[in-house]
């Protein structure tokens, strides 16, 4: 079993810092073989939600490990999304009992409110209602207070451990701190060495909110998804073929992915890299045997690119950035 480090959580929860990221992987047979190896190879934080529609084979993977005995649920981690569909006070505990039915668990480790904002819920459909033109109809301004209320209320219930935040920007995550009376404890958000989002890592960090990497090498198949949507392709971070990682990772006899993965973790940032090849989910969790050393870490520091390199910027395929709570505003 590899060895993993952990971050730290409100009540003396421990999260894994190196997870297995599961969005796109919706291939049924395809997913439980790279869940196996992944829990195999010693992976114990698994990372999902409701919009990744593959909530339900994660589920029977995790019976079958844990009625064989080869894994207790509290070896695991597992890390569930509030969707947009659900951004609203009366959806909030149906949508939780609906990931833990699929999940096949009593509990969740960390729930998170997936996006800032909230689309129209269709009963008729059990999706977001659509307009005459077929587009997603959005919610109104979000009651972040009311919300939380609710996420809250699913921690008293013991439906979740705790509860967090995805894709929030400083000044939401400022509205949340507000009213909360169980403050978030973690957010994840899209991260890499060239979107290192330091402004709102500091933020959290201040106020012991943990944080957790999305897209830590890029998404380099993010334009399959655009072209599932009908959307144009759009010019991706090259962060693998990157001069500097490379060099980094040619001394330490190490890969770019295993670099850049690395440097996340000596900031004190957990990610979740997707994948389904055995090869890369071995790749990804051996990064616990080495070290950056000072100069090293300031070379890959000094590639930051900012928001020009963000490759979810929902503004592809999406109905949302004229909305009052897009949270991406450049």
């Amino acid at each position: 079993m590899t060895a993993n480090m952990y971050l730290n959580l409100p009540g003396g929860l421990k999260m894994p810092a190196l997870g297995l990221g599961t969005w796109q992987a919706r291939d049924r047979d395809e997913l439980i073989d790279a869940l196996n190896c992944a829990l195999e190879l010693g992976y114990r934080h698994i990372d999902t939600a409701y919009i990744y529609e593959n909530e339900e084979i994660i589920g029977d993977v995790l019976k079958e490990w844990f009625t064989s005995g080869k894994l207790k649920r509290e070896d695991l981690f597992i890390t569930t999304k509030l969707p947009m569909i659900g951004i609203h006070p009366d959806r909030v505990e149906f949508f939780m009992k609906k990931s833990l039915e699929s999940l096949q668990l009593d509990y969740v480790d960390l729930y998170l409110v997936h996006f800032p904002l909230g689309y129209k819920y269709d009963d008729s459909t059990g999706g977001p209602l659509l307009n005459d033109r077929q587009q997603i109809v959005t919610e109104g301004v979000t009651d972040q207070a009311a919300i939380w209320k609710k996420m809250e209320e699913q921690v008293d219930a013991g439906r979740t451990k705790t509860i967090g935040l995805s894709n929030y920007n400083i000044t939401q995550i400022e509205t949340v701190l507000k009213s909360a009376r169980i403050k978030p404890a973690n957010l994840q958000v899209e991260l890499h060495v060239y979107l290192q989002q330091r402004a709102l890592v500091d933020f959290c960090h201040e106020n012991d909110i943990t944080v957790v990497a999305y897209s830590p090498l890029a998404s380099p198949c993010y334009n399959k998804f655009l072209e599932e949507l009908g959307t144009e392709p759009k010019k991706l971070p090259e962060i693998l073929s990157d001069p500097v990682v490379n060099k980094i990772a040619k001394k330490h006899s190490k890969t770019p992915a295993q670099i850049v993965l690395r440097f996340l973790l000596q900031r004190g940032i957990g990610a979740v890299p997707k994948s389904v090849t055995p090869e890369r989910l071995q790749e990804n969790i051996n990064i616990f045997d080495f070290a950056l050393d000072d100069n090293e870490f300031e070379e890959l520091w000094n590639l930051e690119v900012g928001e020009d390199a963000r490759v979810y910027d929902f503004r592809r395929g999406f109905n949302l950035v004229d909305h009052p709570d897009f949270p991406m505003k450049r």
